[in-house]
């Protein structure tokens, strides 16, 4: 029996990068899997490849910035999938790379309703029924850019640390009732996002050179680590790939 048979997940920014690796490892342990991206053919095509290795998974477009769109796909998950009891919420986006001073006060905002407000909408979206249903795990990607600022980040930087604090507030309104959430740090990893990052030359990320960027298999480890009770103790904590400790427990030290 495979660690997550008969579990139902939900992976939002699935159609590449970290969202496509975990999306495909949880299906590979058993899990079905709705994956949810703005780009759906991307996302559906994913989804097919999973199925077609012999899995369960669909694939829709939503911008989880629209609560309706959101409260839509959780519906559709739970009604074809059966149920829902991991929720990935890892959609998210880099821009504006620039200064305070020199930002477009629209994009500005909209990194914030991306990376705060559409996370907060699919919390809010799949909580009530993992409450109602006796649990559910929760994982919300943040980044070390939560508790460190850099230069050209300020929108990034204030909407992972917005998550962060959210996190730790469902943690404190949800003991007892079976909600396991986590925050989760990836690292540097080679993805899409890096490429944006690297050709913008901004603060010191920009400079690290792709060599030395950590392969998304290995955030994907630890991430999928996070959905197994064997990570029950940290509830509620923002676990990072940079932390030794963390590494260790989940075979990479």
């Amino acid at each position: 029996m495979s660690r997550f048979d008969k579990k139902t997940a939900l992976v939002t920014g699935a159609s590449r990068g970290l969202g496509e690796g975990v999306a495909r490892a949880l299906a590979a342990e058993g899990a079905a899997v709705m994956l949810v991206a703005r780009d759906g053919a991307l996302a559906a095509r994913v989804a097919g490849e999973i199925v077609a290795a012999g899995g369960r998974a669909e694939g829709l477009a939503c911008d989880v910035s629209d609560y309706g769109a959101v409260e839509q796909v959780v519906a559709r998950t739970r009604a074809r999938l059966g149920g829902l009891d991991i929720l990935v919420n890892n959609a998210g986006v880099i821009d504006p790379i620039a200064e305070v001073a020199t930002s477009d006060p629209a994009a500005w905002a909209r990194n914030i309703t991306i990376n705060l407000v559409g996370a907060y909408n699919v919390v809010r979206a799949v909580l009530p029924g993992m409450l109602a249903g006796g649990g559910g795990t929760i994982v919300n990607v943040s980044s070390g850019a939560a508790y460190r600022p850099l230069e050209g980040w300020s929108a990034y930087c204030s909407g992972k640390a917005g998550l962060a604090m959210l996190t730790r507030a469902i943690a404190l309104e949800t003991p007892g009732k079976g909600i396991r959430v986590f925050g989760f740090s990836p690292g540097t990893i080679d993805t899409d996002m890096q490429v944006k990052i690297r050709a913008s030359g901004m603060n010191m990320i920009s400079r690290i050179p792709r060599a030395d960027l950590s392969p998304v298999a290995h955030a994907v480890q630890g991430l999928v680590y996070l959905c197994d009770p064997a990570s029950d103790d940290l509830i509620g904590e923002d676990a990072s790939m940079r932390d030794d400790a963390f590494r260790r427990r989940i075979g990479l030290g």
